[in-house]
């Protein structure tokens, strides 16, 4: 999700990993209000995928000098149309079930409908006749949203549409509207799960770092070394160590990366055109001068592992004032392996060993991963062992 706030205002950019047939894709959302047909828009995937990769936990790798020479460490960084009104018999239905068709649309490839209703039940069955396939416990699931009077976006595939596109895989769907509600409804998916949802959250604001207002926010472990090997597998590292991070800090929001859009240092990619930013639905861009038009852009990524259990609610926001850059952080140290004949070299080995030690037993910590095959893995250096001369008669009365 991609979530533009400023004031009251949102723009929400919903990117869906769906597995399945296409014709068989439909979500239904909570909105606070009726959207118009201007409101709804198609986006562009490339511009999350940028997100993302700007935003992304990194590496940085260290290279150990030469003991035998002076002093120094290399760095290097690793781096729409009207859709066919439903028919008055449609509508008739749905009001009978105490539903109410708002509006309807074609935007792009999608089918759009804007709900409102007065009871879970007749929404349930409505959405049920109409040839929605809903999970058990939907009507529980949407009785909240009713209470709440919240509207309910409802979009699926027109395959015909699609067709027209080229594109093989689902677009990104944006909003934008006006409400008090700094908000995402995760209640609702979590009813055809099949596990543990996973929910990356890259906001958009102007004024301060954002963060969850009805759980906690932690910020993701970073800025540690872990054994060199590591490299070949990050993303094999940093699942296994969010999972171990989510597991012990039970129901929290993490965070993984604030800056300030106009810079990096360095950049795990480039940061967003003026152009990137503006798809991305940030509104404001022109308002105020800055450099390269985007400084007043600050991003937070967040990222959440869900189920019903551990989070009752779905998520709400806040955007604070705090501007302290953060990111996911991981350090190489990679040691000399040249060859060193001074008497530096000895207590380098030495240190080598403790430091690598220190690693190994970092990363068992962080990942959950047995310390033994860290140990087999990293290829360890053993100290060199240096026997002390025996001491001599002499020495004893001398010394």
């Amino acid at each position: 999700m991609v979530l533009v706030r400023d004031g009251e205002r949102t723009v929400l950019t919903m990117s869906n990993d769906y597995q399945g047939d296409v014709k068989e894709f439909a979500i239904v959302v909570p909105v606070p209000v009726v959207l118009q047909e201007g409101q709804i828009h198609v986006g562009e995937k490339v511009v999350i995928d940028r997100l993302d990769a700007f935003s992304a936990p990194r590496l940085v790798e260290y290279f150990d000098a030469d003991p035998c020479a002076p002093a120094y460490a290399e760095l290097r960084y690793m781096t729409a149309d009207a859709a066919p009104p439903p028919s008055a018999a449609a509508r008739e239905r749905a009001k009978s079930l105490g539903v109410t068709i708002e509006a309807s649309y074609t935007v792009g490839e999608y089918d759009i409908l804007i709900l409102s209703a007065k009871e879970s039940d007749g929404l349930e069955k409505w959405l049920v006749e109409s040839g929605y396939r809903l999970p058990k416990g939907a009507s529980a699931a949407l009785a909240p949203y009713i209470r709440q009077g919240l509207k309910f976006f409802v979009a699926k595939v027109n395959l015909a549409e699609q067709a027209k596109t080229g594109f093989t895989y689902l677009r990104p769907l944006q909003m934008a509207y006006e409400s008090p509600r700094f908000m995402l409804p995760i209640r609702l998916g979590m009813l055809n799960a099949k596990g543990p949802q996973d929910l990356l959250v890259y906001a958009l604001t102007r004024k301060g770092r954002v963060e969850c207002s009805n759980y906690r926010t932690v910020k993701i472990p970073s800025d540690v070394n872990i054994p060199p090997y590591v490299k070949d597998d990050f993303a094999h590292f940093y699942r296994d160590m969010f999972a171990t991070a989510s597991r012990k800090e039970g129901a929290a929001v993490f965070l993984e990366y604030f800056w300030d859009m106009g810079w990096c240092d360095p950049c795990a990619a480039d940061p967003l055109t003026p152009e990137e930013l503006r798809k991305a639905g940030v509104f404001w861009l022109g308002e105020e001068a800055g450099r390269g038009g985007v400084s007043s852009v600050l991003i937070t990524r967040l990222h959440v592992r869900y189920d019903a259990a551990g989070f009752p609610e779905d998520l709400t926001f806040r955007e604070t004032e705090d501007r302290q850059n953060f990111q996911g952080r991981y350090i190489l140290q990679q040691p000399f392996k040249g060859s060193s004949d001074c008497p530096q070299a000895e207590g380098y080995r030495r240190s080598l060993a403790e430091r690598q030690e220190k690693e190994a037993q970092t990363l068992a910590s962080l990942t959950g991963w047995d310390l033994a095959e860290i140990r087999k893995h990293a290829g360890m250096v053993q100290p060199v062992q240096v026997t002390a001369p025996k001491e001599s008669w002499w020495d004893r009365i001398f010394k």
